[in-house]
């Protein structure tokens, strides 16, 4: 599905100008989507509202430097993964610990009892760098190059994550239909 979210220039043009009712009103535009995006990588509400309001800090900070080539939600989309991404690496501790309570059936165990998984609970059981990857390419659709910026990684990272990722989803959903 493609989101179409234009908004006119002329509103631009006064957010540019540091107009804060039409900061106000590309803030209301961008809100739900930019939110969306942030809950997917991050999973968690709260890290994706902080994510929000750390996207539209950058975005009233440099919308000055918003040349207007491609679309506005481009560029807003673009910062708000960055955001995303840098929280990321920031947690990257606290989501080891995780993964690791996870794989010694700690919170969130069944204790032996086989655990009902859909798609979506499979794809949060994946590492958060994992997620973001799949999320990006797949659902975004950004390039292993433009993911591979993003992240400070290489082309060849992004792809390796990407098919680690849906070899484990794939054994995850097996799991689950021969349960």
């Amino acid at each position: 599905m493609t989101i179409s979210l234009a908004v006119p220039d002329i509103l631009v043009a006064r957010a540019r100008a540091g107009d804060l009712e039409a900061l106000e009103a590309l803030y209301r535009a961008f809100e739900t989507p930019v939110y969306n995006l942030a809950l997917r990588i991050l999973r968690t509400p709260e890290d994706a509202e902080d994510v929000l309001q750390e996207t539209f800090l950058e975005v009233v900070r440099s919308i000055k430097q918003y040349r207007g080539e491609g679309h506005l939600w481009g560029w807003i989309k673009r910062i708000a993964a960055s955001k995303a991404l840098m929280r990321i690496r920031r947690n990257q501790v606290r989501a080891t610990e995780e993964l690791d309570e996870e794989s010694t059936g700690g919170p969130g165990s069944t204790g032996g009892v086989p655990m009902q998984i859909d798609l979506e609970r499979a794809f949060e059981r994946l590492s958060e760098t994992s997620r973001s990857v799949v999320w990006m390419h797949d659902v975004e659709g950004y390039t292993h190059e433009e993911i591979a910026e993003q992240m400070g990684k290489t082309v060849s990272f992004s792809k390796s994550q990407l098919a680690r990722a849906h070899a484990r989803l794939r054994r995850m959903l097996d799991a689950e239909g021969a349960a």
